[in-house]
């Protein structure tokens, strides 16, 4: 009986010591999960499973059960053949903790004003967010012209009727392309916008091609874009960069022009990024 009694003690010290591991008015669960997402940022870069849950003191099933359940919210994401974790871009989108690593806009930045001199329109970076499938504009230099592009900051482009978004449905492959679909449909914004599937598919095939993608008044009559993704040391597009401006100042014979000037710069950052 005294074993028994004692057995009893014991377990009731573990049960309060795990308890009290949570402070009190937190959700464990919750709690958990941000304490993963706080080490995948600490981390810099992409790290494993294994050693999140170890970091973590949690088992590989529940630090994988956590994981997944963030992933489909958007704020991480799995990479490269090993499905090492790094940062999701919803987590930009709630906080702005997308740009942590701030050394992506310190090299964007004065790529995108370069940009701007060179072509004398309007540059913008977008970041691909996967979980509500738009691109989301996070930085931009305005040109100097009384008629200008001007979108804001934060502002979301459809993937399908824009310079931005159509660069990264490129990236996309056939099982990706057609859950897009399904879940986004095509809304036609104006007469010229991609509103069948087949258009839009020859359409990717030609921006693979090309190496840049073209809107050309598909989201607003009288603008047209050119845009080229930004790959991260896994060849996978998370962020691409946009020249916008009037038909007027856009006619049919600059547009491989500016696609050679988006190109080289997405090169240029892919490549000081780690692309």
């Amino acid at each position: 009986m005294a074993n028994q009694a004692s057995a009893k003690r014991i377990k009731k010290v573990k049960t309060a010591a795990s308890v009290s591991a949570t402070p009190t008015g937190q959700v464990q669960s919750l709690t958990r999960g941000l304490k993963l997402l706080e080490q995948i940022a600490e981390a810099q870069g992409n790290i494993a499973l294994t050693d999140l849950a170890q970091q973590a003191g949690l088992p590989n099933s529940t630090t994988h059960r956590l994981l997944t359940t963030m992933q489909q919210m958007g704020f991480v994401r799995q990479v490269g053949d090993l499905g090492l974790w790094t940062i999701g871009s919803h987590a930009f989108v709630v906080g702005s903790s997308f740009l942590q690593s701030r050394n992506l806009m310190a090299i964007v930045h004065p790529v995108l004003r370069r940009l701007m001199e060179s072509s004398g329109e309007t540059v913008n970076l977008a970041i691909l967010d996967t979980r509500e499938q738009e691109a989301i504009i996070i930085d931009q230099v305005q040109c100097n012209a009384l008629m200008r592009m001007s979108a804001p900051i934060g502002g979301k482009l459809p993937m399908h009727a824009s310079g931005a978004g159509k660069a990264f449905l490129s990236t996309y492959s056939d099982d990706d392309l057609t859950q897009f679909l399904h879940a986004k449909g095509l809304h036609p914004y104006t007469p010229h916008t991609l509103y069948s599937p087949k258009n839009l598919k020859d359409n990717l095939a030609q921006i693979r091609t090309m190496g840049f993608s073209y809107d050309n008044e598909e989201h607003a009559m009288g603008l047209r874009c050119v845009a080229a993704c930004i790959l991260d040391e896994h060849h996978q597009a998370f962020a691409a960069i946009s020249i916008s401006g009037p038909v007027s100042r856009i006619p049919d014979d600059r547009v491989i022009e500016l696609g050679a000037l988006v190109m080289q710069a997405a090169k240029e950052v892919s490549h000081e990024y780690g692309g």
